[in-house]
């Protein structure tokens, strides 16, 4: 399984500040058996954001691009938008999944703005900034990945507890 990380920040975009979650996040995939084809920072633009997501989804075709950073309160945060501009279909059980979990946690949950969606066979996935929300969002859908891998290639489902 192939995996993209992409990290949105204007100022470890521009050098200022070192990019602790997208870091961890490519740590935590590879632990679980993805490779990580893809890591990159972007500033806050929707533009770019969307040309990326498009480059690994149609030309790089990897399996997952999970982002960090951006699914804010502020101006500035426009990943759900650029990852609902380039879908073609959402996949919101994996947000609300987040959202509930971390709720359990801290109630700033509820200001989080995540998306999650289909482009081709990849999955995109979004998730705050943080180096613990990355940690604590990845706990949430890593038993998720394969299987939606697995479907997004046509396998169909693997659970043994389906009829088939």
């Amino acid at each position: 399984m192939r995996a993209a990380v992409i990290t949105l920040s204007d100022r470890v975009s521009r050098g200022e500040a070192e990019d602790l979650s997208g870091r961890r996040l490519s740590e935590l995939l590879s632990s679980d058996g993805f490779e990580v084809a893809s890591y990159s920072v972007l500033p806050d633009e929707r533009e770019a954001l969307e040309r990326e997501l498009i480059r690994l989804s149609d030309r790089e075709r990897v399996d997952v691009v999970i982002t960090t950073g951006g699914t804010g309160l502020s101006e500035r945060d426009i990943t759900p938008e650029a990852t609902l501009a380039v879908a073609e279909r959402r996949v919101p059980g994996i947000p609300e999944l987040i959202r509930a979990e971390s709720l359990r946690k801290t109630p700033f949950a509820a200001l989080s703005r995540g998306e999650a969606a289909v482009r081709g066979r990849t999955l995109i996935v979004n998730f705050p900034g943080s180096v613990k929300s990355v940690e604590e969002c990845f706990s949430f859908i890593r038993g998720l990945l394969p299987h939606a891998v697995s479907m997004m290639a046509g396998e169909g489902h693997k659970d043994e507890h389906y009829v088939k």
